[in-house]
């Protein structure tokens, strides 16, 4: 695996490094010992398929409460999405700041996404499928959303809002008066 800092201290692009040959092709995606190296101690405790079926829908922007947080690890198996992360962490020098990354079954890449973050995506074909790995169990009470159209965040999503939930539609903007997690 090759971990890529993004500018958002503690999250990473993997890209997975295969071993092809007649047959097809094999990779590692995840291992305890390198993970530890980035200070990854967290165990994975429950993991997530999701399937979004039309090209331009949205999905975010999401995250859980203290004492809550996660990790999460994200990767595209089938489609392509631009999945973005939102520092939300209170005191952080990047406080506010986003990256956006495409993930694609062509690709093969994953993103790392520390405690302290939002993170949705856009579907950038018809019938994405994401896998999600996560240190927290869902926690309804203890989730939290912003709008992916939030002006105090500006995300330059690649293309016009398509089908979005109602609950994401329904996401607070920001104010002043938010400080983080």
């Amino acid at each position: 695996m090759i971990f890529t800092p993004t500018p958002l201290t503690g999250s990473y692009v993997i890209g997975l490094e295969p071993f092809t040959d007649e047959r097809g092709w094999f990779a590692r995606f995840y291992c305890e010992k390198e993970f530890e190296r980035l200070g990854h101690t967290g165990n994975w405790v429950q993991m997530n398929h999701s399937t979004t079926y039309a090209k331009g829908s949205l999905r975010g922007m999401h995250y859980q409460l203290p004492p809550y947080r996660e990790i999460k690890m994200v990767r595209c198996i089938a489609g392509a999405v631009y999945d973005v992360i939102i520092d939300i962490r209170e005191g952080s020098a990047t406080f506010l700041q986003w990256f956006g990354t495409e993930l694609s079954a062509a690709n093969k890449n994953m993103l790392y996404i520390p405690e302290g973050f939002a993170h949705g995506f856009q579907c950038l074909t018809d019938n994405c499928e994401l896998i999600y790995h996560h240190t927290e169990f869902y926690t309804p009470n203890a989730e939290g959303g912003i709008r992916f159209d939030d002006p105090m965040v500006n995300i330059q999503w690649p293309l016009p809002a398509g089908v979005l939930s109602a609950r994401d539609g329904a996401h607070p903007y920001l104010t002043d008066d938010f400080k983080g997690i």
